[in-house]
């Protein structure tokens, strides 16, 4: 490639004039055209749409992918134009657990059994949040990057030539000023006009596509309907997966307490429904729900507790309540 030393020379040489001009503005040496209030308020608008819409998407695709280095992958993909790689969720990973962990200690146990049933879930709850966010990526956030990459570029780029013709024009009435010939002085003025109808060219421009985001506001409103239902979807779609668990797991409950209400019962252990006992030795009870006993006294028992073996129900007399087993002694009753 040739280097031209004449364009460099030149480039360096204007950089060197914007940055007098510039400094002479700051200091209030210079003259500087100023655009109308209505072109400042566009302009202004147009760099908080710029803050905001990029916070908004690094913020969405937080939510969708929860680990910085997976999103860091997700955009050098982007950005060499290759597919995304596809990843097992967190949900994914319990799943996959679960049921490995429910096959191993036994699907015909209770426990197992009950591992299946949920990391099944899991395993369904991680394609509803693969499914989601590729709904909310499509609805929302292509919609706002394709916004950054091309109108939002084009309005920044037509800025920033508004910009150098306005240092042109600026330059040109500060040459039009320092000029003391007549022959300078036309020379001058025809380089301030036409500097001037270039600047107003520009201007126009740039005003007709920065009130292009007003349009662009509405449209993002829509893309926001769309992230909402999108994320209305899955949530009920998660809650109905989660109540059709639930109801799983209670009738799998309900059949485990029945089970043990029928091994634990007095009829299956070949006791009758009530049986005579006689008190070992005293005990005081240790709230309301329990009955206090005396030595030597005979008392009925009336039922045991599935879920604490350790005592049972006994009436004396009109009072009842639990009392331990291992203070009884069961009276035959063929004696």
């Amino acid at each position: 490639m040739e280097f031209n030393v004449k364009k460099f020379v030149g480039d360096a040489g204007t950089l060197f004039t914007r940055a007098v001009q510039f400094t002479e503005e700051k200091l209030g040496t210079s003259e500087k055209t100023e655009l109308d209030a209505h072109f400042e308020n566009l302009s202004q608008r147009c760099d908080l749409t710029k803050s905001w819409t990029e916070k908004l998407v690094r913020d969405v695709d937080s939510v969708l992918t929860p680990n910085p280095g997976n999103r860091v992958e997700d955009f050098l993909m982007d950005k060499i134009e290759r597919r995304r790689l596809a990843r097992l969720s967190n949900l994914d990973y319990l799943g996959v657990d679960m049921v490995e962990a429910g096959n191993d200690l036994g699907p015909g146990t209770l426990y197992g059994s009950t591992l299946l049933k949920v990391g099944l879930c899991q395993q369904k709850l991680g394609a509803l949040e693969r499914d989601f966010a590729t709904s909310a990526t499509q609805a929302f956030v292509d919609p706002l990057k394709k916004f950054m990459e091309s109108d939002l570029k084009s309005i920044l780029r037509e800025r920033k030539l508004l910009e150098s013709k306005r240092l042109d024009l600026d330059a040109a009435k500060n040459r039009l000023r320092k000029s003391k010939t007549q022959s300078s002085q036309q020379t001058a003025e025809q380089e301030v006009n036409l500097a001037q109808v270039e600047f107003d060219r520009q201007s126009e421009v740039t005003r007709l596509l920065l009130e292009g985001i007003g349009p662009a506001h509405t449209s993002h409103c829509k893309h926001l309907q769309d992230f909402a239902a999108a994320q209305a979807r899955y949530f009920l779609a998660c809650s109905a997966t989660l109540q059709q668990l639930q109801k799983e797991l209670g009738a799998l409950s309900l059949q485990v307490s029945t089970t043990d209400i029928t091994l634990n019962s007095p009829t299956s252990l070949g006791l009758p429904e009530r049986r005579k006992a006689r008190v070992i030795c005293d005990y005081d009870s240790q709230d309301a729900t329990e009955l206090s006993l005396i030595a030597g006294e005979i008392i009925d028992v009336v039922s045991t507790f599935p879920t604490d073996p350790d005592f049972v129900q006994a009436e004396r007399g009109e009072q009842s309540g639990k009392i331990p087993s291992s203070y009884l002694e069961f009276i035959d009753p063929t004696c």
